[in-house]
């Protein structure tokens, strides 16, 4: 299960991490973010100890938000070395995310 990051823990959890990071900014009334977590749940588990999978609540992190710019709901972020490497905006099927997922540990 992805967990939770906020305003104080960011930077210690996806740019210190020395694994790559998946970030979803989500937010509960968002109805394709309820969509996408059950399949970032379920890649959380299949990259477990390779890849960390977080999410930002939207509403509970305002300052996250504006220092991203995000606009859209959901967005996920591909962090590795502590740099952003892609964003993605909106639901993406499994097959995509996972491709990303892959392409990180190659790089």
């Amino acid at each position: 299960m992805s967990r939770e990051v906020s305003d104080a823990t960011f930077d210690a959890e996806v740019l210190a991490s020395p694994v790559p990071v998946v970030v979803d900014f989500w937010a509960p009334w968002c109805g394709p973010c309820r969509v996408l977590n059950p399949v970032l749940d379920e890649l959380a588990g299949t990259y477990a100890g390779r890849v960390a999978f977080v999410a930002v609540n939207a509403d509970e992190n305002p300052g996250l938000v504006e220092r991203f710019g995000i606009v859209s709901l959901p967005t996920l972020q591909f962090y590795a070395g502590g740099e952003l490497s892609e964003v993605l905006y909106g639901a993406r099927p499994k097959s995509m995310l996972v491709e990303r997922v892959e392409a990180m540990l190659v790089a």
